[in-house]
């Protein structure tokens, strides 16, 4: 698999949490009526892509062997805040820890490492992307470094916002006679469709070469 289809994978796999990830609670209606009560949230979900959350660097290009390994560095922690607040905008927040251990320990060292914050609409659609940079500073004779960096994500309410006709499609109670009772409304292609436009999600992940990309899918 090239490294193009392989990013292409990797985030339509760390998109499929993003329906679970924006609805908090959903209960069956069982008194006099059968229905499905949805709370959602337009704040987005937040995660690491698959084979995004590390990085390692080498020594010698093209020599992939442990022996020329340099830096090796993790995303972990990652925290979000969402500011809901009335306006055309959501803001996301998103924090998160890095991780580092380099082989040669002999010097202070400086080390400055790409990432990228990107918000997803519907699964698939790249809405928006930044990409910026965290430093490490590893000490005279120690391994290993931590550094904290953040990003911010703004999505257009209207769009996080399910249409009104949909929603009650979803919420409606359904009478236990009614035929179409015991059907899932999310089953249907136009609310499910909808729900997915309408479901964001942030994603934060190294800004890997497409070299960097491959190693941590194969390693």
């Amino acid at each position: 698999m090239n490294a193009r289809r392989l990013t292409t994978v990797l985030l339509t796999a760390a998109a499929l949490s993003t329906l679970a990830g924006c609805a908090k609670r959903g209960e069956i209606v069982v008194d006099e009526s059968v229905g499905i009560t949805a709370v959602r949230s337009v704040c987005p979900a937040v995660g690491i892509p698959d084979y995004t959350g590390d990085i390692t660097t080498f020594r010698v290009p093209g020599d992939k062997s442990a022996a020329n390994m340099d830096v090796v560095a993790s995303m972990t922690n990652v925290r979000s805040q969402c500011d809901e607040a009335a306006g055309d905008k959501v803001t996301a927040s998103v924090t998160f820890d890095v991780v580092a251990r380099r082989n040669d320990t002999s010097g202070a060292r400086q080390v400055t490492l790409p990432y990228f914050v990107t918000v997803l609409q519907g699964g698939s659609t790249v809405a928006t992307k930044r990409v910026g940079s965290v430093t490490l500073n590893f000490a005279p004779g120690e391994s290993r470094a931590t550094a904290q960096a953040s990003g911010s994500a703004y999505i257009d309410r209207a769009a996080a916002t399910l249409p009104e006709e949909i929603r009650e499609r979803i919420t409606r109670r359904r009478k236990a006679g009614d035929v179409d009772a015991a059907v899932d409304p999310l089953a249907e292609p136009a609310v499910r469709e909808a729900v997915a436009r309408a479901s964001f999600e942030v994603l934060v992940g190294f800004q890997l070469t497409q070299d960097q990309l491959a190693y941590n899918a194969t390693r």
